[in-house]
């Protein structure tokens, strides 16, 4: 009978994450995606708040605490999901390649880190400069945009991770398909009459 979970190749097995390791390192992506997610939250909230109000002051603390988490959060905490997602899809049988949802989540990931330096970041400190120079907030899409597509990102990638859709890649079901020198056959793993 065909084995459910993912086979391991020869050339792939020796890189596989101990037990003990496997789960800290899952432990440290789960925390880092939801801490991502949590931020992205207060974010989100912080800009409503600053595009829904119309306090002069109020205004200028949201996009001050929004260019605070960013500066200082954000980046270490997408960088550890990512940096953790890999070595989890590098040192286990899921693997990179070998199934869609995990390539998905990856490319995702990459993408919204991406995003987060090259469009949500600036956009944040330039409602703090004009803001702090006196100015209203020059367009709210600046304090909004960006956590409402990372938010919708990181609820994507939270459903793939429970339900693991889709099924494996072509390199995955070739992997899976060929056979594993070190797994010893149905023969040879029954026990021997006597």
């Amino acid at each position: 009978m065909p084995s459910t979970s993912p086979s391991t190749s020869p050339s792939t097995s020796s890189r596989k994450l101990r037990r003990s390791a496997r789960r800290v390192w899952l432990v440290v992506h789960v925390v880092a995606s939801a801490s991502w997610l949590g931020l992205t939250l207060g974010l989100l909230a912080l800009g409503i708040t600053a595009a829904g109000t119309g306090s002069a002051v109020t205004v200028e603390a949201s996009v001050r605490a929004m260019k605070l988490f960013a500066d200082w959060l954000l980046l270490p905490v997408a960088f550890l999901t990512l940096v953790s997602g890999l070595v989890l899809a590098l040192g286990t049988q899921w693997g990179l390649a070998r199934h869609r949802w995990v390539y998905v989540k990856f490319w995702v990931t990459l993408a919204t880190a991406t995003a987060t330096v090259f469009a949500l970041r600036p956009g944040v400190n330039a409602a703090v400069t004009a803001v702090a120079a006196g100015g209203p907030l020059p367009d709210a899409g600046d304090v909004l945009f960006g956590p409402i597509v990372s938010l919708s990102a990181y609820v994507f990638m939270t459903v793939i991770s429970i339900l693991k859709p889709w099924g494996p890649t072509r390199r995955g079901r070739r992997l899976r398909a060929a056979p594993d020198s070190r797994r010893p056959t149905r023969a040879a793993r029954a026990p021997e009459a006597v």
